[in-house]
């Protein structure tokens, strides 16, 4: 079939047509495609030549590349605008590739896709971007929740987050693909990047109603054990939850806080041997024979003829590298050989179903005889 010679030379236009997706760049004209210079002082050093996001399909200002520097390699198309790059600038960043459209308004500086992304703070970059995703979206909203505990730093959060905002007004209208939009009165905030954050004790009172019992179970321990909060806030966060909706299944949660927890990841542990009826008889306590200690555990249960069952949760913050190690591969020696010590060890779980922790370690409890009702104190002799 012959092609009309109308039709074939509008082909060949469209592919030589600056912006066309099949454009090719080294034949563009000086008024289609301008490389970026590298910018200059620390954001060079930023954006280096071996830097995975480094871009240069079109003129950006510096002062674009320091918001995204910010806003976890985000920035909303307003402030675009302000900085002087146009929307059709932006349009064509977004079909080379080397920026993407997250919601409405809102683009990712980075080509790389999120989850190929090598940073070591991954997670936390995940769980942040999606607070600002959130952010941009919305210039007048306030991020809340998991979204604003993200952004202050707190531990034990899922790993990924749906972007979360409250406004003051208008909380139907225009909502963007892939946000949520929460219901709340007037409550506190904190700065956070320029943005309005909810504060603290209100974040993790938002948290309790919307995150998993894990993690916001997690999450409030995490602040207890820094220090962030302390146990008269616990009372704040039970009156601010009062008359919510779904309030009467997490107010329990409450119970399962406590500020002995030395990670998230123990957290879940703990929650694994409650769940599974064999609730720790203490936690992080030390052992001591012949004047000399043997080591602290994470948990421990005893048994009826006198022995321990300990457990110890290898974290990769605190048990990685060789030092580290030795110290653990010690500490377990001088358990084991009283006789007294059983040694139990598990990877950091995710969740509380994560590995089965709570089960096995039920399991083996159960078959060892162990009763409920024991308390161990901070401290024991195993000489005494």
């Amino acid at each position: 079939m012959a092609w009309p010679a109308d039709s074939i030379r509008q082909k060949v236009l469209n592919r030589l047509r600056p912006g066309s997706r099949r454009h090719n760049a080294s034949s563009a004209t000086t008024a289609s495609v301008v490389h970026r210079g590298e910018p200059p002082g620390l954001l060079h050093q930023r954006r280096s030549r071996s830097d995975p996001c480094v871009r240069h399909p079109e003129t950006i200002p510096d002062e674009i590349w320091t918001l995204a520097a910010r806003q976890e390699e985000l920035v909303s198309i307003s402030q675009c605008a302000a900085a002087g790059l146009s929307k059709h600038a932006v349009a064509r960043l977004v079909r080379s590739g080397a920026w993407t459209r997250v919601t409405r308004g809102v683009y990712d500086t980075c080509p790389v896709p999120v989850q190929e992304r090598i940073r070591a703070d991954f997670h936390d970059h995940v769980r942040r971007r999606a607070a600002w995703i959130g952010l941009l979206a919305y210039p007048d909203g306030v991020a809340t929740g998991g979204c604003a505990l993200a952004l202050l730093g707190v531990g034990g959060l899922p790993s990924e987050l749906d972007p979360e905002v409250s406004r003051p007004a208008w909380m139907d209208a225009g909502v963007r693909p892939g946000t949520v939009l929460r219901r709340y009165g007037t409550f506190p905030v904190v700065q956070h990047g320029g943005r309005d954050v909810a504060e603290l004790v209100h974040a993790l009172a938002q948290g309790l109603l919307t995150l998993p019992r894990d993690h916001a179970v997690a999450s409030i321990c995490d602040a207890l054990r820094e220090d962030r909060i302390c146990a008269a806030d616990l009372g704040r966060v039970r009156m601010l939850i009062h008359g919510r909706r779904g309030v009467v299944a997490v107010r329990p949660w409450l119970d399962l806080v406590t500020g002995r927890d030395a990670s998230p990841a123990e957290t879940f542990a703990r929650l694994s041997f409650v769940d599974h009826g064999v609730p720790p008889d203490g936690q992080q306590v030390a052992f001591w024979s012949g004047g000399k200690l043997l080591g602290r555990v994470d948990f421990a249960w005893i048994l009826p003829d006198g022995r321990y069952v300990v457990v110890e949760i290898d974290g990769r913050e605190f048990h990685s590298g060789n030092e580290m190690l030795a110290d653990d591969a010690t500490r377990q020696n001088g358990l084991v050989g009283t006789d007294r010590v059983i040694v139990l060890r598990f990877p950091a779980p995710r969740n509380s179903s994560h590995g089965d922790i709570g089960l096995q370690v039920a399991e083996r409890l159960h078959w060892l005889g162990w009763l409920p009702g024991t308390s161990i104190g901070p401290v024991v002799h195993l000489d005494g």
